[in-house]
């Protein structure tokens, strides 16, 4: 993804990006897959943004549980200024879901008025903060996931917003299966047979990745 491309550049001229890249001292680089892009606590008040590939906000807890808190694509932002601080000894990832590439910056370069009075500069907070509204939008969604009480109700709920999103019955899961039982906080093998029990009733078909929701007016249970 060139930086034309990025939200976070929107209604900014390409020669001006570059200056701003030099003038905000903003830094490049590069991730394999596995690897961890920003540990909260510990990114020193820094802001990313995911040039390219995909990476996983995750939460570890003090038993090394892992939780998936949101997916981060290309475009999107992140950091711990972002976010939220770690409590009771839980630890907060961004990890590179493949190889990907970042570009960051410190917030203070962003929230502080520019020395060089540069014009573009509150457009670059105005787009910022449309990240920002963006990814609460997707904590948002994960709340209401996480609301419903079986690991049925979860998967429906899921899977209406994503065909909701897709604006089709038919759409791609944006991570495996593992994972998304990590996302919905439930168990892989139950989440795996309810998954069995909700083909066999016709109301999902699931193919790898890829999903059919036919499911909408089915009687919800435990």
């Amino acid at each position: 993804m060139e930086y034309g491309e990025l939200a976070l550049f929107q209604g900014i001229a390409g020669s001006e990006v570059e200056a701003m890249i030099r003038c905000f001292h903003m830094r490049r680089a590069r991730f394999a897959p596995g690897e961890t892009v920003c540990a909260y606590g510990e990114s020193c008040g820094e802001i990313g943004v995911l040039l390219r590939g995909q990476a996983d906000l995750l939460r570890f807890d003090y038993a090394g549980t892992r939780t998936i808190l949101a997916r981060v694509e290309a475009g999107d932002a992140f950091g711990e200024v972002l976010a939220f601080t770690p409590e009771l000894g839980d630890c907060v990832e961004i990890v590179s879901a493949g190889e990907s590439e970042a570009l960051f910056m410190e917030f203070d370069h962003l929230m502080k008025r520019c020395e060089n009075a540069c014009g573009y500069h509150s457009r670059l907070v105005q787009n910022m903060f449309r990240l920002v509204t963006e990814q609460t939008r997707r904590l948002s969604r994960r709340v209401e996931v996480l609301s419903r009480r079986s690991i049925r109700e979860k998967l429906q709920c899921y899977f209406r917003l994503c065909r909701l999103e897709a604006g089709s019955d038919t759409f791609l899961l944006p991570f495996t299966l593992s994972a998304l039982a990590d996302y919905i906080s439930a168990d892989r093998s139950a989440m795996m047979r309810e998954l069995k029990k909700m083909r066999e009733e016709r109301l999902v078909s699931v193919e790898g990745r890829q999903v059919v929701w036919r499911g909408d007016g089915a009687t919800e249970r435990s």
